[in-house]
Order: C-alpha cells, then sequence, then structure tokens
C-alpha cells in the first residue's frame, strides 16, 4: 500500500508543536542525570546509551569511523532497515506496573527520601497508550535522518528526495508509521521542503514477517515451552536475589515481589529516562549487579524468541533478506551495464522484531556458546547483548561502494562499522569486503531460504 502525504504537513504534525520544550533541532538539550545502569536497559534502550557522544550533539556524525573503503571508492546505494523510535509501554507492560505500583503505595514502608517519591509518584501510563510513539521517538528518527544524510551525502540528499530515489517502506504499525514520517519530516526541515510530497509504502509482508511464518508463530511465539530457559532462569538464584533486594528496599515480604515485578520496576526507570529524560525514584531499587541480571533475562528472551535460540526465528526474516539483496544485486548490475542506480537509498521502518531476526540470519552476534538459564555468569563477555544491538531506533545500514570498479559492502549497526561474519581474511580496508565475496559467503542463503517453505508449519522434504 503506497501512501503520499504533503511534506509541510509531515513538518507541522511531528515538529512545530515541539518548538516550546526543546530547540529546533533538539540538539540543544539540558544533560540529563542518567541512571548508572541506563546501559543495561535492553531493548528499552534509548539510541544515546549505545553512542554517547550524542548526549552533546545529538547531530553529531563520526567520520573517522565511518568512511568509504579507499579514497576511489563512492557510495552509490544505501539500504537501511531501521526500529522505530522510543515508544510508550505496551499495554501488557502497563498492567505489570500498575501492579507494581499499587503494592509499593499500600504495602511499601521506610523514611528514604526516594522511597517517599515512588509511594508519592503517580501512575501516568494508560493501557491507551499501547507502544505509540512518543515526541522522543519523533526526535530519534529525525535526527537520525539529518545524521545519515550527513554520512552519505551524495545518496541521502534534497535532489534524490526530490527525483523520488529514496524509497521509504514502513509496516503498519503506528509507531512505525509515524517514525517513518519523523524522518521524512527531519529531512524536509533540514533542506527547507514545504510544499512537495513523499510517498512511503506500507509492507507487513516485508517488516512484519513474523506474522505471516505458519511456523515461527506455532512453534515459538505460541510455544510456551520455546520459552523454557528464560521460564527457569526467571526461578534462579540469581533472579531470586535481586526480588529479595526490591523487597528488603521496600520492606515488603519476600513472597510479594515477584519475577515480572522486578521486570516491571526496571522498565519504569527505563521508561521515565526513555520518554521523560529523567532519573526516576524507581531506579533507586537496583544497583549494577541488579541490572545485569534482569538484562541477561531479557537477552535470554531476545535470544530464544527472536535469535538463535530456535533456526526458525532466524529463517522467518528470509523475505527480508531476499529483498534487501534484490535491490543491491539491482543497484550493482546498473553500475555494471553503465546506467545510473535508480534507487539511491531504501529506507525501511520495522520492529526490533524485523532487525533482530536479519542480523541472526546474517550470522552476526553468536557467540560460541548458547545463552541458557545456568550460564549467566560465564556469559559477562557475551557478544549477544541486546542494550547495545537493539535500542530505540537501531539501524542496520548497508552501503554498496564502486571503488573504481570493484563494488565492496560496508555494514553498519548503529552508525557504528560492524565487520561480516566469516569475511575476517576479506573485509578490505575499513571492512568492506568485496561484494561478490558477501555474495558467496551467503550463497546458500540465497540459493534458498525460501519463505513459504521454511515457515511451514510441517515443511515438506
Amino acid at each position: 500500500m503506497l501512501l503520499t502525504i504533503p511534506l509541510k504537513v509531515i513538518i507541522a504534525h511531528f515538529f512545530f508543536s515541539y518548538i516550546s520544550c526543546c530547540s529546533l533541532w533538539g540538539n540543544v538539550l539540558t544533560t540529563p542525570d542518567i541512571p548508572a545502569i541506563a546501559k543495561y536497559f535492553t531493548t528499552k534502550g534509548r539510541y544515546e546509551e549505545v553512542n554517547p557522544y550524542l548526549i552533546d550533539d545529538i547531530l553529531a556524525v563520526n567520520k573517522s569511523l565511518v568512511k568509504p573503503p579507499s579514497a576511489e571508492c563512492r557510495e552509490i546505494h544505501l539500504t537501511a532497515i531501521i526500529r522505530h523510535g522510543s515508544r510508550y509501554p505496551t499495554t501488557k507492560n502497563v498492567k505489570k506496573m500498575r501492579e507494581l505500583h499499587n503494592l509499593v503505595v499500600q504495602k511499601a514502608s521506610g523514611e528514604e527520601r526516594w522511597l517517599r517519591e515512588i509511594t508519592q509518584w503517580k501512575m501516568w501510563y494508560t493501557d491507551e497508550m499501547d507502544g505509540r510513539l512518543v515526541q522522543k521517538g519523533v526526535l530519534d528518527h529525525r535526527h537520525l535522518a539529518v545524521r545519515l544524510s550527513k554520512l552519505f551525502p551524495s545518496l541521502i540528499s534534497k535532489e534524490k528526495l526530490q527525483d523520488g530515489h529514496i524509497k521509504f517502506m514502513t509496516s503498519s504499525k503506528h509507531r512505525c508509521v509515524n517514525s517513518t514520517l519523523s524522518f521524512q519530516g527531519g529531512l524536509a526541515k533540514l533542506w527547507a521542503i514545504e510544499d512537495e510530497e513523499i510517498d512511503y509504502e506500507v509492507n507487513d509482508a516485508l517488516m512484519r514477517f513474523f506474522d505471516n511464518c505458519t511456523r515461527f508463530v506455532e512453534t515459538v511465539d505460541k510455544n510456551p515451552s520455546a520459552m523454557a530457559e528464560l521460564d527457569k532462569f526467571k526461578s534462579s538464584a540469581e533472579m531470586r536475589r535481586v526480588q529479595e533486594k526490591i523487597a528488603d528496599r521496600l520492606l515488603v515480604p519476600y513472597s510479594h515481589i515477584t519475577s515480572d515485578m522486578a521486570e516491571a520496576a526496571f522498565y519504569l526507570c527505563a521508561y521515565e529516562l526513555a520518554i521523560k529524560t529523567i532519573n526516576s525514584p524507581w531506579c533507586q531499587l537496583f544497583d549494577e549487579a541488579d541490572a545485569l541480571v534482569l538484562e541477561y533475562a531479557n537477552d535470554l528472551k531476545q535470544f530464544w524468541k527472536r535469535s538463535y535460540g530456535h533456526d526458525i526465528n532466524s529463517k522467518s526474516s528470509c523475505i527480508l533478506f531476499h529483498d534487501v539483496f534484490s535491490r543491491l544485486d539491482r543497484a550493482a548490475n546498473e553500475i555494471r551495464s553503465g546506467s545510473n542506480v535508480t534507487e539511491a537509498a531504501t529506507i525501511q521502518v520495522g520492529h526490533a522484531d524485523t532487525l533482530l531476526p536479519l542480523l541472526t540470519l546474517l550470522g552476526f552476534f553468536k557467540d560460541s556458546v548458547p545463552l541458557t538459564s545456568n550460564n549467566y555468569v560465564t556469559q559477562g563477555q557475551r557478544a549477544f547483548r541486546t542494550s547495545r544491538m537493539m535500542p530505540y531506533a537501531a539501524n542496520l545500514v548497508l552501503v554498496l561502494y564502486d571503488c573504481s570498479g570493484n563494488l565492496r559492502l560496508q555494514a553498519l549497526l548503529n552508525e557504528r562499522p560492524l565487520a561480516f561474519p566469516g569475511l575476517a581474511a576479506n573485509q578490505g580496508e575499513e571492512g568492506a569486503p568485496l561484494y561478490q565475496d558477501v555474495r558467496d559467503h551467503y550463497g546458500e542463503l540465497l540459493q534458498g531460504c525460501d519463505f513459504e517453505k521454511e515457515c511451514q508449519l510441517f515443511p515438506s522434504k
């Protein structure tokens, strides 16, 4: 479904309403008192925790870190798969928060200032918020658009946008559509474009492929046993100790604090920072040791539900994998034939659940030992860490370069170079291997990885 929105409508709706609370670009803001545990907020973390230099200047880019493979290279195509920006909690999480808040108000006691602040804290989250994009989420994508245009000015440019060479695609979820509009509006404001129209495509087949993958839905998403490792960890000594420490701080019986309540308190701290940029009194319930345990619990969830835990998790993204490489192939073929590249940039906005299976299919962040309920202690240096991989507005950017006739592919995650696994000897300068080497490396997937076959509940042999 292709939708067209006048750019001045985008700008008016998503930006002018925020001038009263921050600068027009939002890059001159008071530095918040950031909780020490913020770097462990997993998929509820701010993008700034992954790239701390953005706290001082939200439009800053690191061109010494992100640069072409060599001076002879020019970028010819860019594909970006981006998670939506910061959002409100879902209805499911709001209910857990409400249960925790009611317990604290009714049962907690103590004289500490932070505890009084918690008991006086008003429960302002409502079921109707249900994951909708917040103001900070608008700014996440607006700022990312400007930074990417600064990093790749020949691909994300006013001319390319006006000529229709930048394509936009989104999931149908409101937080993704609004993130897409925010990204477009960031470019429109940057280039002072008002009286033109820009379209975007709503495509759930690509951006919410997991909904249409029957084998994933039935054997993982709806199957409680698929998350057995997470359930066991919730009953572990590590998690029990976190719950007991919360109970001790609130002066309530241990039996009152469940693993769900511990998670709810942790996410209350995270949401208050992401949405309001404040160090909430809820954060006082945790120290770093607690945060590490809760981070691992969510990593277990993501590992077993969206990543390496079950083969179908990554195979469900086959349809997006082929779409990405078809765009890269088309640009490569156009360059080889001496033609102009028709699609300079593709911006695809989805979910953590969109991006994580694709990263897994490509082999990124794979540890030698799987994450399980009983190896928390030995997984302290694991590669699979969603706090670093998957904050709000997380993005995988694939940039195709023409280097004097040799095509090279560069991968970036969250505006940082990402080495292709299994291609260490062929990465080339700045971690950009020959495009043909990348295709050869993923040859088996390119020849197979059939979404329809992989997603059959009982695949035919």
